[in-house]
């Protein structure tokens, strides 16, 4: 039997589905829709922007870094471009050491780029380019340009270069830039000014290179680049040019610095030289010092060991963190001191007998049997000890610290290098505080004052702050800021502005006490202490010669320094200003392990004067030697006087002065 169909039921269902399939498209269209409508209106500007940054790249153009000059214009840190081959780790195929082994047949790569490339990618992230081998020639170029299809992540980069045409000529004077390290990189993020270090890989990391970081770093410009989808450029849409970084002129005259240092030879030490009237540093030597060229690529690690590891010290800056007993060239202060405050005149004698007695401990003079009667003007023309042993105990270590204190011994100077060390100028207050862990050294004795008083005991100055002083006493009181940048000019507009400030202050002093300590200085150079070297100078200089010894000598050896290693003998300063009558230069030297002040530190200063005020170079081939017949015995007690007697004497010691 046929069964029979329910057309009007299966009409009904079709209609129902038809009205069902109808619903949902029409739910669908308005998704669609609703979607449309929030992209591209509701959320159209956000998109938008997303698109054109696809669209658009912008890229950082590095400014030119400043340049550093001396006073006279000479170039000591210039820029210079060159090729980069540099590599990017997160985009090699290969290995690293293999991609560096097969770049290797294409350019030379030394077993120090190597090096010195893994220090570098330590320090960096993986993500970005780490240099291999910088300043490439044409032809490395154009065989690598020719193979670059076989290094992905690897490119040639062209960039601007540091460089210091004199090498170590005032390399600690100028110091150098080094790549930025990851606790650099994060001080930058943290601080306001990481935008404009975008593209920046180099930054300053000692000197002026440091201390005028973002005087010289410029301002960063930017490029609005439009690219492929491939990330190619196509064309440059806009264009902010970079600001180059601004220009430092030195107050030092690096034809001086250069003499001075030659001067020194193979002699460790440091000398400052400033001009008294506005504080320009003339000179500013360390010796030794290093090649900052060798930090620009980023050291090697075999150079690294070498300059950490000399004895010499190259990488310490002695004038700036070296402190040193400043000995007898601390005697003209101390005899201000005594005029200022009234506790000597000019005329007023003493009888030396060749020692002072305190409770019972005898501190020796220098000269067998002592130099009989002394006045204030002899005890600085022969460097007395006796006369200042009565001097200093007579004024107490109160008025000797209250006293020396304007003329900048103990204090920052405010130099425009990092890291300047305050040094010790000692007190009652000072020797507590250094010994609060010692309860039983904390008392201040007579023996320490008497050790104050000739420039030894717990006396610890930088030669910065030895110079500055002379220069104060020389500008009569008037004091001024030391500094090493004198002019900083604009990279664009090339306007100048002078840095030299104006008086920082005035030390009250009477005119006739500043002209006799002068006058006596003056006669050190002419029958003094000093005045074998400067026979036949065609100027008037004043001067003050000194020694400092460097370790104790054990009871009752006799002070040979043909016996001792080179490094333990005593230090030898020499301060000085000229011409006398209207100073022009004041100047502060030690050199390391030179024994008496007389014998090197002076002729090194002779040298220094001459060519700045006569134009007089030295003789090349002219060396400064120690003479073995100036080196002379001397006691255990002699030396501890150098250094200074610190404790309640023992009863019947004997304690030696200065040799000058």
């Amino acid at each position: 039997m046929t069964e029979l169909k329910n057309t009007e039921r299966e009409l009904q269902l079709f209609r129902l589905r038809l009205t069902l399939l109808g619903i949902l498209v029409f739910i669908c269209f308005a998704l669609l829709l609703t979607r449309f409508i929030w992209l591209q209106v509701v959320k159209h500007s956000d998109y938008a922007a997303q698109a054109e940054d696809n669209r658009i790249a912008v890229v950082p153009i590095v400014p030119n870094r400043g340049l550093i000059l001396d006073r006279n214009g000479v170039v000591l840190a210039r820029n210079y471009s060159a090729y980069t081959l540099e590599v990017t780790p997160s985009k090699l195929r290969m290995t690293l050491d293999e991609t560096i082994d097969e770049l290797a047949k294409l350019v030379e790569i030394e077993i120090k780029d190597r090096k010195r490339f893994k220090k570098l990618l330590e320090e960096s992230k993986t993500f970005e380019s780490v240099p291999l081998r910088t300043r490439l020639t044409d032809e490395e170029v154009a065989r690598f340009s020719a193979q670059r299809f076989r290094f992905p992540g690897v490119e040639i980069q062209a960039r601007l270069f540091r460089q210091y045409p004199l090498g170590e000529l005032a390399s600690h004077v100028i110091g150098y830039i080094g790549r930025i390290n990851q606790s650099e990189s994060n001080a930058l993020e943290s601080g306001d000014d990481a935008a404009n270090y975008n593209g920046t890989d180099h930054i300053g990391k000692e000197g002026l290179e440091k201390s005028y970081e973002r005087q010289l770093h410029g301002n960063t410009g930017y490029e609005e680049v439009e690219v492929s989808a491939g990330g190619r450029a196509i064309r440059t849409l806009s264009r902010t040019p970079a600001a180059p970084g601004n220009n430092l002129i030195l107050s030092v005259d690096i034809e001086l610095q250069k003499v001075i240092e030659e001067a020194f030879g193979e002699w460790r030490g440091a000398l400052v030289a400033i001009e008294p009237e506005s504080g320009d540093i003339l000179a500013y030597v360390s010796r030794p010092g290093y090649d900052p060229n060798l930090f620009v690529d980023g050291i090697d690690s075999q150079s690294w060991n070498e300059l950490n590891t000399s004895l010499d010290k190259p990488m310490v800056n002695r004038p700036l963190s070296g402190t040193y007993p400043p000995g007898s060239t601390f005697k003209p202060f101390m005899a201000l001191a005594a005029l200022e405050l009234g506790r000597r005149t000019p005329g007023q004698t003493i009888s030396d007998p060749g020692s002072f007695t305190l409770g019972g401990h005898k501190f020796r003079d220098d000269k067998p049997g002592g130099h009989g009667s002394v006045d204030m003007y002899k005890s600085i023309v022969e460097s007395c000890d006796t006369y200042y042993y009565m001097l200093g105990n007579d004024m107490g270590i109160d008025a000797i610290h209250d006293f020396m204190k304007p003329f900048g011994f103990g204090q920052l100077t405010g130099i425009d290098l990092d890291h300047e060390k305050v040094g010790v100028l000692p007190s009652k207050e000072w020797k507590r505080s250094r010994f609060k862990k010692y309860p039983q050294q904390q008392k201040w004795v007579g023996g320490d004052t008497i050790s104050i008083s000739i420039g030894q005991g717990f006396n610890n100055y930088t030669m910065l702050q030895l110079a500055h002083a002379v220069a104060n006493l020389a500008n009569n009181g008037v004091v001024m800021k030391p500094h090493l940048v004198k002019i900083i000019e604009d990279g664009v507009t090339r306007a100048r502005k002078l840095t030299v400030p104006k008086e920082s202050y005035r030390i009250p002093l009477k005119q006739e006490n500043i002209d006799v300590i002068k006058n006596a200085m003056v006669g050190v150079t002419i029958g003094g202490t000093g005045a074998k070297a400067f026979a036949g100078a065609g100027y008037t200089s004043a001067g003050k010669t000194g020694t400092a010894q460097v370790i104790a000598i054990k009871k009752n050896e006799k002070y040979n320094a043909n016996l001792i290693s080179e490094r333990l003998r005593d230090n030898a300063l020499y301060t000085a200003f000229a011409p006398a009558d209207k100073p022009r230069i004041a100047i502060a030297i030690v050199v390391e392990n030179a024994g008496f002040g007389a014998g090197v530190a002076a002729p090194i200063v002779r040298k220094a004067l001459d060519y700045y005020l006569l134009g007089k170079r030295p003789n090349e081939k002219e060396t400064t030697k120690v003479p073995k017949e100036d080196a002379e015995l001397r006691s255990l007690e002699e030396l501890k006087a150098e250094q200074g007697v610190s404790g309640e004497p023992k009863p019947g010691a004997e304690t030696p002065g200065n040799k000058d």
